[in-house]
């Protein structure tokens, strides 16, 4: 093989090896990679690993755009290779005993105290594909029965279900706790009856100390008869909030004191704390285990799919299960998920949205649902990356790029490409001979996709360009920089707000060969001014190319060496919502 032939496939190879890892390619694998296709190569192996690093080092020189733009010149079956090369779908490991049940019924069960956010997303996801892929049920459960701590609002009941339906995650049931009060009370009374559970008054504090000397209390042995006249008082009003509480019998030597004798009913005073739904009609609400519990069971679930944080509700709920002789479903708990950097803080959002801090529940500074989808997150994207994490045990940490590493991949190929000149400056370039007309595809692998058009006119001899500021300020006297798909200038001087420049030549190969930096541009006068949201709340103004008013509200789009963002309103200005890079 000859050396140049050999140069010409190091290069290759490294650029292909570049573009997998942000711009910079690693010798020892494109090494790896070119004996790998040519295992004759072996014997000049050493001398040819100094030629490689040569190589490599020229390479990782360039910008990124700039070795796509090679390949995509010289070797463009590797973009489409790449494009082609989907990665197999991760499958959800099995559920547990599936054959045991003539249907799997998942459910996901929110609060409706606030709109979903990025740390629902694993619970309902997992939950819905499960059912999905055993043919099963998905059921949408409502647990609003603390009006006291978790209040709940009416406008979240419809805001979740438009979450879920953004998320495609369609339920086939629903359910509202606080429409099936009665329901509770039945098995309250029926525990009481059958010396199951028992009516405490004792003090708060009393009781912890017995229960941590694993003691019982006073209220432990009393009769049915003596419950059940204890629980109409609590119901007619004889006892006022914080005064009575029913409690499941459990065993006193448990070595988690949460799990002894723990609390499934209590008072709240919801004429202080009305209910949203039933306003003042009930007194006593059942806890979260206890309402929890009984639904899972007369809901049909067969498999709850939630976080290790409920392990103790669930052996809880074995003793509820077992003095109603019902056999408590499959439970996979998965491990703590963490997004770094996102608030979710319910209760946080909540206040923080009252106060005006946030604009809304769809401010992008929020990691809710509704933030997301008007940034250009795509629902597919979320599912696709809970799959992957799956019900694993092990806790996880996910950042922000990882969520945007999967929404990249579903909107690079569909998102047309736009000039965006944030905090533009001048650009006056001399030596000017003609009109220059600038045709740029809307999407650089689709060229069915269609093109856009710039024209640069001649003004006696000089062109006169907008670029972004952030290019205005890297540029030095005397170095040659490329416009994209325009020409190749020298620039000659800048002050604060121009930069002086002079035609150098046309042809992209020169540009090549040099090693350009390519910057993108706008011809002066064409323009719509455009203001893009970032996700810390700051504005970034500009222009952008005319050609975006083609766009329509929510399609997304990408701004070339900016990012890719969702097109908010068109109008005298258009405005629009940052997603990533």
């Amino acid at each position: 093989m000859e050396n140049e032939e050999i140069r010409e496939k190091i290069k290759r190879i490294a650029l292909e090896n570049a573009i997998k890892h942000k711009g910079k390619a690693q010798a020892k694998a494109v090494m790896s990679r070119l004996i790998g296709e040519d295992p004759s190569l072996r014997k000049k192996a050493r001398d040819l690993f100094y030629l490689t690093e040569e190589i490599v080092e020229e390479v990782n020189s360039l910008t990124l755009e700039q070795q796509i733009s090679i390949i995509r010149d010289t070797w463009p079956e590797i973009l489409l290779e790449e494009k082609k090369k989907i990665e197999e779908e991760k499958k959800l490991p099995p559920l547990p005993n599936v054959d045991k049940y003539e249907q799997v019924v998942t459910r996901f069960a929110p609060n409706p105290d606030c709109v979903l956010h990025i740390g629902s997303a694993r619970a309902i996801i997992l939950s819905y594909e499960y059912a999905r892929m055993y043919d099963g049920r998905f059921i949408l459960r409502f647990e609003d029965t603390d009006p006291r701590i978790k209040r709940t609002s009416l406008e979240f009941y419809d805001l979740i279900r438009e979450d879920l339906k953004w998320l495609g995650c369609e339920w086939d049931a629903e359910y509202i706790q606080s429409d099936r009060m009665e329901i509770y009370y039945e098995y309250a009374r029926k525990l009481l009856e059958d010396g199951n559970a028992y009516v405490c008054i004792c003090q708060r504090e009393d009781f912890r100390k017995r229960i941590q000397q694993r003691k019982p209390c006073p209220c432990r042995s009393l009769s049915p008869k003596e419950n059940l006249s204890r629980w109409e008082g609590m119901l007619s009003g004889e006892y006022e909030e914080g005064e009575a509480v029913v409690r499941i019998k459990t065993d006193l030597n448990h070595p988690n004191p949460a799990i002894r004798d723990w609390p499934a009913l209590r008072i709240i005073d919801t004429k202080k704390y009305p209910h949203p739904r039933t306003g003042s009609r009930y007194r006593v609400w059942p806890l979260f285990a206890f309402a929890n519990g009984l639904d899972d069971h007369l809901n049909g679930v067969t498999h709850i799919i939630r976080g290790k944080e409920h392990l103790t509700n669930q052996r809880r709920q074995e003793f509820l299960y077992r003095y109603l002789g019902w056999e408590y479903p499959e439970a996979i708990h998965y491990g703590r998920l963490k997004i770094m950097g996102a608030v979710l803080s319910k209760s946080k959002i909540v206040q923080a949205v009252e106060e005006g801090i946030y604009s809304g529940w769809d401010d992008p500074r929020l990691a809710t649902f509704r933030a997301l989808r008007r940034r250009g997150i795509m629902p597919e994207a979320i599912r696709q990356m809970m799959i992957d994490v799956g019900p694993r045990p092990a806790d996880i940490t996910l950042s922000w790029e990882n969520l945007y590493a999967y929404n990249r991949k579903i909107i690079d190929p569909i998102a047309n490409r736009y000039f965006f000149i944030d905090n533009p400056k001048t650009m006056i370039v001399n030596n000017i001979s003609r009109d220059f007309i600038a045709t740029l595809r809307l999407h650089p692998d689709d060229p069915k996709r269609g093109k856009r058009i710039l024209t640069v006119k001649n003004r006696n001899g000089y062109a006169h360009l907008l670029i972004s500021s952030r290019d205005f300020d890297n540029l030095k006297a005397g170095s040659l920089i490329r416009l994209m798909e325009l020409f190749n200038v020298k620039i000659l001087s800048k002050n604060k707000d121009q930069v002086l420049a002079e035609y150098h030549s046309s042809g992209y190969e020169e540009a090549k060969r040099l090693g350009l930096r390519l910057i993108h541009w706008l011809p002066e006068g064409n323009g719509v001014s455009c203001k893009v949201i970032m996700p810390n709340g700051s504005v970034v103004k500009g222009l952008a190319e005319s050609n975006l008013r083609q766009a329509s509200v929510d399609q997304i789009v990408q701004f070339e060496r900016f990012g890719f963002v969702r097109i908010d309103e068109v109008g005298k200005e258009i405005k629009a919502f940052f997603a990533h890079e």
